[in-house]
């Protein structure tokens, strides 16, 4: 299996595997342009959201981080942010300027739609042209950033396809690829056993700490009885998972026999402590979660499911996974890596590993996910509590 592939090196000398041009709207009053000049300029991609106005406090910091990743994510050639107002428009292109990356910023107070729809066409259009002139150059399969979350679990994902991501995270991690999982509600019953998997007791006190604060911030102040109404879901409990804790488990296969997480991350902060495995603190709710990692600058996705979940991502492609025989039956379409040997006792778990990495790098060399092809492009905000 060759480590090498064919990726885009970007300015700032990180690596991505798609050639985005993004109209990057900072709040929701600006989608309306940003869909304009997408619409007018072929080759470019609008990221509508529900936020961004009157957000104040660690909420902000969350809104511009995300904002901020998003545009710097090496899957990312150049942007056009449109912004309501000049000041927080600016704190987004100087964040994603940093990079090196192309940035442009537009506000339409003042200047109306039509004015600045038309300036930001522009602007995008010579973007286009410069971004399809770029070539993919020979990278190592070790210099991409690769996170993990699962979704629409069953009985068959803590026995194959979470294991499966489990087993490319022990090959690929001592290579130094970046790895990132979270889901921190989806961790309860197990959180014992993911703090002993932190690589430093500094890592583990972290996690725990994330984790307590999302049991007594989140859960306890707003439940009912208890979370049978969202963990596990209607979907999991479909497929044979009965509480949270069983869910838990299988969730944890996913960071392998081996790996350990070297520290635990904020929604959409970058990890800063070099290569290895990272835990964030992230919703278990699919599209929220793939947005915060894809803006703290993960480049790959991998799923797995077992009954079948269609999720994908404007800029970050979402590779899934299922060993779940009759969702290949029924849902085919929507799966890249089929397991379902490993249940059938005719794949390995090992072989299982292997095949998710030929399908990675084949990803990175620019093969269409199943969720690309279908075009699904959730974007999702997580938002922390209620604006002003």
């Amino acid at each position: 299996m060759s480590n090498r592939i064919m990726a885009y090196r970007r300015e700032n000398g990180r690596v991505g595997v798609r050639n985005h041009v993004v109209i990057l709207p900072l709040d929701d009053i600006s989608n309306a342009a940003c869909e304009a000049v997408a619409n007018n300029i072929k080759g470019t991609m609008a990221l509508p959201h529900a936020y961004g106005r009157l957000q104040f406090g660690e909420d902000l910091d969350l809104h511009f981080r995300t904002m901020i990743g998003t545009g710097a994510n090496p899957n990312v050639a150049a942007v056009v942010v449109i912004g309501i107002e000049p000041e927080w428009t600016k704190v987004v292109v100087d964040g994603i300027a940093e990079t090196g990356k192309p940035v442009t910023g537009l506000s339409i107070e003042q200047n109306g739609d039509i004015a600045t729809i038309a300036a930001a066409s522009r602007v995008a259009k010579e973007y286009v042209h410069w971004a399809t002139e770029l070539q993919r150059v020979e990278c190592d399969i070790s210099e991409l950033w690769i996170s993990t979350k699962c979704g629409e679990s069953d009985t068959t994902t803590g026995l194959s396809s979470c294991p499966t991501v489990g087993n490319m995270y022990d090959k690929l991690l001592p290579q130094g690829i970046y790895g990132c999982f979270g889901e921190t509600s989806e961790i309860t019953g197990a959180e014992h056993l993911c703090a002993k998997r932190a690589a430093n007791p500094e890592a583990g006190e972290k996690f725990m700490k994330i984790w307590q604060a999302y049991q007594d911030d989140v859960i306890e102040a707003h439940k009912t009885s208890d979370l049978s109404d969202s963990q596990p879901t209607k979907g999991n409990i479909l497929g044979g998972l009965t509480t949270i804790e069983e869910k838990a488990l299988g969730n944890l296969e996913k960071i392998g026999r081996t790996s350990t997480y070297v520290d635990a991350l904020g929604p959409a902060e970058a990890p800063q402590k070099g290569k290895g495995l990272y835990f964030m603190d992230t919703s278990s709710a699919a599209a929220e979660c793939v947005t915060l990692m894809g803006a703290a600058g993960y480049v790959i996705h991998t799923f797995p499911t077992g009954q079948g979940n269609v999720i994908g991502n404007p800029i970050v492609p979402v590779i899934k996974i299922s060993g779940n025989p009759r969702t290949l039956r029924t849902m085919s379409e929507h799966i890249d890596v089929d397991v379902t040997g490993v249940l059938r006792r005719d794949m390995t778990i090992d072989q299982a590993g292997d095949a998710l990495i030929d399908m990675i790098a084949r990803t990175a060399n620019g093969r269409n996910t199943a969720a690309e092809a279908l075009g699904h492009r959730e974007f999702v905000m997580t938002k922390l509590y209620r604006s002003a």
